[in-house]
Formats: structure tokens, sequence, C-alpha cells
């Protein structure tokens, strides 16, 4: 990009599919429940080739994937923030945000229902 100067990058994951032991009402406990999640991660970046100086969005996938798997989790608003805490152990991330969605929350009166968190490294 000739006269060009690349400033940040935005690494995302969208529509990743993750089941998580999560709810607070009796029905929800015990129970396996798909949760749909969007990240996206400022990141400071150079124009580069090489994987290792980017933040690979497979980390995303495996850090949601051991907070689903690591047991019952009362509500998705704990779940966003321990995804968003993974995420800010690269020290590259300068901000994450994070949307988790609940698919099954409202069933059958809305497609779905979640929240949204943006945390910024401080």
């Amino acid at each position: 990009m000739s006269g060009a100067r690349l400033s940040a990058s935005k690494v995302f994951v969208t529509g990743l599919q993750v089941q998580a032991q999560i709810g607070v009402y009796r029905h929800e406990i015990g129970r396996v429940q798909p949760l749909i999640v969007d990240v996206e991660l400022d990141v400071p970046t150079a124009d580069t080739d090489r994987l290792a100086d980017t933040v690979n969005y497979e980390t995303i996938l495996k850090a949601a994937q051991d907070i689903a798997e690591a047991g019952h989790i009362d509500l998705v608003e704990t779940f966003a923030h321990r995804l968003a805490a993974r995420c800010l152990e690269d020290a590259r991330v300068v901000r994450a945000r994070v949307r988790i969605e609940k698919p099954l929350a409202l069933a059958p009166h809305a497609v779905g229902a979640g929240v949204e968190i943006t945390v910024e490294r401080g």
C-alpha cells in the first residue's frame, strides 16, 4: 500500500457456536444449551505474512470452548467477561468486543437474547 500506513486491524470471529451449561433457572441447570459468540479484537499490526505476527482467531475458538467446558456458568455476562479477559491475555489486543447470544432464552418468542460487552486495556 504505497503512501498508506496501517495503524490497527480488527480480528474477528462471528457466529461461533458453543455448547455450554449456562443459566440460572431450574430447567437450565445440568443442561447444555447453544450459545452464539461474536468477538472483535482491535490490534495494532504491521503489514505481515507471518501467522506469529498476528492474533490467530483459532485462539478465540479455543478460549470459548475452554470456558464452556470448565463447567456451569449462571449468566451470559459472566461468559462474555471471561472470554474478553482471555482475549486480553494477548498483550497486542487493545480492545475486545464480545457478544454472546443465547438462542433458546426467549424461544419461541424471540430468535435470541444476550449481551454484548466491550473491554479496553487500561
